[in-house]
């Protein structure tokens, strides 16, 4: 049996075919019950069957094989079920005749706390705590709920029992086609379902109201939520309807399933999952309230929806042959959530916010500790790991380079193929590439190959000689040493308009171009004698591609006043904006530099390029604070003043008729100026809080700036002051809504006081919240609570460990806590303290963490070497 033990999958000689699963789940004892007999094609000699089971105990008696030749059932008289590998091993006394015979098991389970696998979660109905029974395969967990072949090419048919409590709805992949009362329990036979993977196998039961809808082909959708929330899934339903149309038209394939459940889970540790027919998602991600969601949870609910209904064609239709083809399913259904909730809500302009999506990619994919999106899978505690900013940021980005290289018609056609050709089976990476090979005719895999298998990405260095361009090509990393690697690079570009536009491959290290002869113009000198020369070149327009681009200074300077001109677009002001931050970290050009850009700026009110100006704002605060205390106040001062005229322009009110991005930006800049502690701001938000404490419906804190004014609050609060911290509680305690507890979780921690920051993070471990909500809470850490936090983590290190160890929240916690230092002797501690705790499914975030600490530190160092920084900051907050 042994030499089945430490293999990454499972041995091919039998072949599961159908599954006819019967599950009694006790939702008050919280263990489960149940048999399942596998149709199971043996296709090579063996007398052993060897499938995934854990967390299980199978009643070895239970235990049959009936070959297809005989009626006879053979008993497995060694039944051993290996934990570390997750394998159950039936040995039999006689080699198993081939074909397709019955292979049935008894077993018993845990309904666990662990989010995974079946398990519970809890909700109230009319003042009682109860359990729901919910399922969470993905990636390998149907294995915690029945012994299965748990690998994604394992396709096979479900044919799905359940006994439940009468008064309880019970729902699955398929319809209900059969209900049978049995005193106050009900058998629940559900319709079989088509060939699908295990891990998208679903099962809730619960009591929940619903709404519903159908597709413009009858199709019939719902929504379903804890009981009294049924108005929240209106908008979700809205989405989940018109979505279905639109990919529908999109892949040239209609859904294929009868129905679409989609359902809210309060303890769900991701956002959402793709269940075929069943989709399961966090309230925050299905829910959303008129009178107290933000314009930014409305936005999330639509994206996330559409992800996993692209998922219904991307993944569930045809499915990747194994894990190291995740970003297939993941980076595809980001990219098309987009275009999807482009299409129903055109207003939002989600496609500059797209570039959110690319830069999270790029942060991470400029650690020497990223991996490319290919990666191989030994064991399936790696797998939680790589659902991260590689797989699906970094894939939806070379997806867009991809498509916008291709043009979206051949695109949209060799996809349709693709699906069609693989549909109710397993595709690999190469099998996309080739379908849009033939539909384009360029040569896709040589021009991916180089952005799937290798780690990293290019920046790209651009000056100007002697009426040349120069482009020079290398491997960007944040910590600013040099990479390896060579990519082909769709170059586009722009000089001193979008009308003179040129796009070309950069495939080699370097290259020189005659800008007579490329643009049909030369470039100014600077010398402000322009003789018809165009007075900027704008490199990777619209932000398409995956890779940063870095300017000789009079590239940068013609750049810079193109920016205060508004000649740009506001995806090209972003992406300037955004390369020379991660070169000014990689110390590839100074603090001094990003901060004269950064001036440029003073008059911007696009919401994606501010946001991510704001974002850059608290990482530079922290930064200068690390190198020196009056720098950090100059740049704090700074950046109040950059952000006073959005500011102004939004005020605190909404506008009738404003736009979506405009509610969105108001809560951001507001948010910022309190964390800056700018004291108008601080004042205001005081003032509307109180208004609020005193009335929940009051118009003077609408959702969108209610995290502005919580920031505000705890910057105010202190040791000896903790009545706004307090307040703060009372309305957590008080709300039902999930996005609420959200928002007040991500503002406590950003108190300056390191006596309330410790108080908090004791809060978030507390059962006033939900374990997939702790996380929250570490998000918004303030510069001055880092050292508690830490020392925190080490003190509850074990309980962490053992409440969240499982999944990949765990994750969450050291990469929230560690990731914010910048100094070497920190880095040195953390690293002798992990030295003996790490384990598998951790040490990647841990190495990545540890880097960014490092760079951190690099660039504090090279900060307090910058001469007349000081002087430099207050003659740009004066201008």
């Amino acid at each position: 049996m042994d030499q089945f033990k430490g293999q990454p999958r499972l041995p091919k000689f039998a072949v599961p075919k159908r599954y006819d699963l019967r599950l009694n789940p006790d939702l008050i004892a919280c263990t489960f019950a149940g048999t399942v007999a596998i149709d199971l094609d043996i296709v090579a000699d063996t007398c052993f069957i060897v499938l995934n089971a854990a967390d299980l105990s199978v009643n070895d008696a239970s235990v049959s094989f009936t070959p297809p030749t005989s009626s006879k059932a053979l008993a497995a008289p060694k039944v051993v079920l290996f934990e570390e590998d997750e394998i159950l091993v039936l040995e039999f006394s006689e080699i198993l005749p081939h074909g397709v015979g019955v292979l049935e098991l008894g077993f018993n389970g845990v309904l666990n706390d662990k989010m995974k696998g079946f398990y519970r979660s809890t909700y109230e109905h009319n003042g009682e705590k109860k359990n729901m029974a919910v399922t969470q395969f993905e990636p390998a967990d149907a294995r915690r709920c029945f012994p299965c072949w748990d690998e994604p090419a394992c396709k096979a048919t479900f044919k799905i029992t359940l006994e439940v409590p009468a008064d309880l709805v019970s729902l699955s992949n398929m319809p209900v086609i059969e209900e049978k009362l049995n005193g106050n329990v009900k058998i629940v036979s559900y319709q079989e379902s088509p060939i699908m993977s295990t891990y998208l196998v679903a099962i809730v039961v619960g009591l929940f109201d619903y709404v519903e809808d159908h597709t413009s082909d009858g199709v019939k959708v719902r929504v379903y939520c804890q009981v009294g929330k049924a108005d929240q899934g209106r908008f979700a339903l809205h989405v989940g309807a018109k979505t279905l149309d639109l990919f529908k038209e999109y892949f040239a394939v209609p859904y294929p399933l009868p129905k679409m459940d989609m359902i809210a889970i309060p303890d769900f540790a991701a956002g959402a999952m793709e269940n075929y027919g069943l989709v399961t998602y966090r309230e925050t991600a299905l829910l959303y309230d008129e009178q107290h969601s933000a314009a930014s949870n409305k936005q999330r609910v639509a994206t996330v929806v559409a992800h996993e209904l692209a998922h219904q064609w991307f993944g569930n239709l045809v499915t990747m042959e194994w894990w190291t083809h995740l970003w297939l399913n993941e980076g595809f259904a980001t990219w098309v959530s987009y275009l999807a909730t482009d299409s129903l809500f055109p207003e939002w302009k989600i496609w500059t916010q797209f570039l959110d999506e690319s830069t999270e990619g790029l942060r991470l994919d400029g650690l020497e500790e990223s991996h490319p999106i290919e990666v191989e899978v030994n064991h399936a505690a790696e797998i939680d790991e790589i659902f991260d900013a590689i797989s699906y940021r970094k894939g939806a980005s070379v997806i867009r380079m991809l498509q916008s290289y291709l043009g979206a018609e051949v695109f949209q056609k060799s996809l349709a193929a693709y699906i069609k050709n693989h549909a109710y089976s397993n595709a690999k990476t190469e099998d996309l590439w080739s379908a849009l090979e033939a539909g384009s005719g360029e040569p896709v895999n040589k021009l991916m190959h180089s952005w799937t298998k290798q780690m990293g990405y290019p920046v790209v260095s651009a000056k100007i000689k002697d009426g040349k361009l120069e482009l020079e090509q290398s491997r960007f990393l944040s910590s600013g040493s040099p990479g390896e690697g060579q990519w082909i690079v769709p170059v586009t570009l722009c000089c001193g308009s979008y009308d003179v536009r040129k796009n070309f491959l950069l495939e080699s290290k370097s290259e020189a171009y005659d800008l007579k002869e490329l643009l049909g113009c030369s470039i100014a000198d600077g010398s402000g004698k322009n003789n018809g020369a165009c007075s900027w070149i704008k490199i990777n327009v619209d932000q398409a591609g995956f890779y940063r681009v870095k300017y000789d200074d009079s590239l940068a300077a013609g750049l810079r006043n193109a920016t205060e001109s508004k000649s740009l677009t506001s995806i090209d002001r972003y992406g300037i904006l955004d390369d020379s931050f991660a070169l000014s970290m990689a110390r590839q050009q100074s603090l001094a530099s990003l901060l004269t850009l950064i001036s440029a700026y003073k008059e911007e009110l696009e919401y994606t390029v501010l946001s991510n100006l704001i974002a850059i704002s608290y990482k530079v605060v922290k930064i200068g604070a690390d190198a020196n205390q009056e720098l950090m106040s100059g740049i704090k001062h700074f950046f109040i003043g950059v952000f006073q005229f959005a500011a102004g322009k939004l005020g605190w009110d909404p506008k009738q008729g404003e736009s979506h991005l405009d509610a969105m930006l108001r809560g951001e800049v507001l948010t910022a100026l309190a964390a800056f502690g700018h004291d108008e701001t601080l004042k205001e938000a005081v003032r509307r809080f109180d208004a609020y404490l005193a009335d929940r419906n009051t118009s003077l804190l609408p959702p969108d700036i209610r995290r502005a004014a919580y920031v505000a609050v705890m910057q105010r609060a202190n040791k000896s002051d903790k009545s706004g911290y307090e307040s703060l509680l009372k309305v957590y305690r008080e709300t039902d809504l999930s996005q609420e507890k959200t928002r007040i979780l991500g503002s406590l921690a950003s108190c300056p006081d390191p006596v309330i920051v410790q108080d908090v993070l004791n809060f978030i471990l507390s059962d006033e919240v939900r374990n997939q909500d702790a996380v929250y809470g570490l998000s918004g850490v303030s510069w001055e609570g880092r050292e508690v936090a830490w020392k925190w983590l080490q003190e509850k290190w074990e309980y962490i460990e053992n409440t969240w160890g499982s999944g990949f929240l765990l994750t969450r916690f050291i990469s929230a806590v560690v990731s914010p230092f910048a100094s070497f002797e920190k880095a040195k501690e953390v690293e002798e303290y992990f030295a003996t705790r790490t384990k598998p499914s951790m040490a990647r975030t841990l190495k990545q963490s540890m880097e960014r600490v490092h760079i951190n530190a690099n660039w504090v160092e090279s900060i307090k070497k910058e001469d007349n920084l000081i002087q430099l900051v207050a003659q740009l907050s004066s201008n």
